[in-house]
C-alpha cells in the first residue's frame, strides 16, 4: 500500500480522481465472498471489483453471461459486509441493462439498496449511453468498460486483443471521451494495446484502470483468484500470479487426508 492511500480512511470515487491527479497507481481486485474481501481490503487494496467474473470462478460456467442480477446482489452484500476501506463497485450483469434503459435504473438503484456498495460498472460505449445517463441520473456512480468486453463473447466470437484496428480503436478513444462527458467516474479497459491505452488515459481526466491494457494506465485491476493461483486453467499474457495457493491448498488437504486416515488427528489434546 502506498505511502499516499494509506492515509485514506475510506476510499471514493473522488479520492480515485485525485490519485490520478498526483500520478499514483490505483490497486483494483476481484472479490466475491466475505473471508476473501476481508484480507484484501486489510492488504490495502483501494478497488474492490464484485466482478461478474463470479460466473467464472464461483460458478464455474464458462462464460459471465449466466449469472443473474440476483446473485451479483449477493456476492456484493457479502463483500459490503468485510470492508471497511476499499471502494466497492458492482458489475452489473449481462441482461439487466442493455436496451432498455428503464430497467437499467432498476437494475443499478436494486444493486445499491440491497447490497450496499458504492458503485456500479457496465459494458459498451455509445451503444449504452442512454442507460448511462438514466443511471446517473438517479446518483448511482457509474465505471464503465471497454475493449474486451466479455458480455460480448459470442458477438466477438474470440477472447482475442481488441481495438488493434484503426477503426476499432477510434470508436474506442471516442466512447471513453464520451463516457467521461457524461459523468462516468471512471473506466475499465480490458485487451487491448498499450499504447491505445496510454492514448486514453491521456485523452480523459477521470482515472482509467487497466487489465492486459498495458503499464501507462491509471491503475490495475486482476481476478484475484487468477492472481493468487487459486485458479490455474487461465495463463494469458497480462496475468502475473503473485502465489500459487492452488498448491498450497492442495498440500495442506493431503496432509489433513493423513492425518485422519492415520489416526492422528484429533489428538487428545485437540478434544473436550
Amino acid at each position: 500500500m502506498s505511502s499516499h492511500s494509506s492515509h485514506i480512511k475510506k476510499v471514493t470515487t473522488h479520492q480515485l480522481r485525485e490519485m490520478k491527479g498526483r500520478g499514483e497507481k490505483i490497486s483494483m481486485l476481484t472479490a466475491y465472498d466475505f473471508s476473501m474481501a476481508k484480507i484484501l481490503d486489510a492488504a490495502g487494496v483501494d478497488v474492490l471489483l464484485v466482478g461478474d467474473s463470479a460466473s467464472n470462478v464461483m460458478a464455474g460456467h464458462e462464460t459471465t453471461l449466466p449469472i443473474t442480477l440476483d446473485q451479483m446482489i449477493y456476492h456484493a452484500s457479502s463483500v459490503v459486509r468485510a470492508v471497511e476501506r476499499a471502494l466497492i463497485i458492482v458489475d452489473m450483469p449481462f441482461g439487466s441493462y442493455q436496451g432498455n434503459s428503464s430497467e437499467a435504473l432498476r437494475s443499478a438503484i436494486r444493486i445499491m439498496k440491497e447490497s450496499g456498495a458504492h458503485a456500479i460498472k457496465l459494458e459498451g460505449g455509445l451503444e449504452v449511453k442512454e442507460s448511462i445517463i438514466r443511471i446517473l441520473s438517479a446518483g448511482v456512480p457509474v465505471m464503465g468498460h471497454l475493449g474486451l468486453i466479455p458480455q460480448s463473447i459470442y458477438k466477438f466470437g474470440t477472447y482475442a486483443v481488441r481495438a488493434q484496428d484503426k477503426q476499432e480503436a477510434d470508436k474506442l478513444v471516442e466512447d471513453a471521451i464520451m463516457l467521461e462527458q457524461i459523468g462516468c467516474f471512471g473506466l475499465v479497459l480490458e485487451k487491448i494495446p498499450a499504447e491505445l491505452g496510454k492514448t486514453v488515459a491521456e485523452a480523459v481526466s477521470i482515472p482509467v484502470i487497466g487489465i492486459g491494457a498495458g503499464p501507462y494506465l491509471d491503475g490495475q485491476v486482476l481476478v484475484s483468484h487468477d492472481m493468487l493461483g487459486i485458479s490455474t486453467e487461465f495463463n494469458p499474457r497480462f496475468l502475473r500470479r503473485y502465489a500459487e495457493l492452488n498448491t498450497v491448498i492442495s498440500d495442506a488437504v493431503r496432509h489433513y487426508i493423513r492425518d485422519v486416515k492415520a489416526k492422528d488427528f484429533p489428538t487428545i489434546q485437540e478434544s473436550y
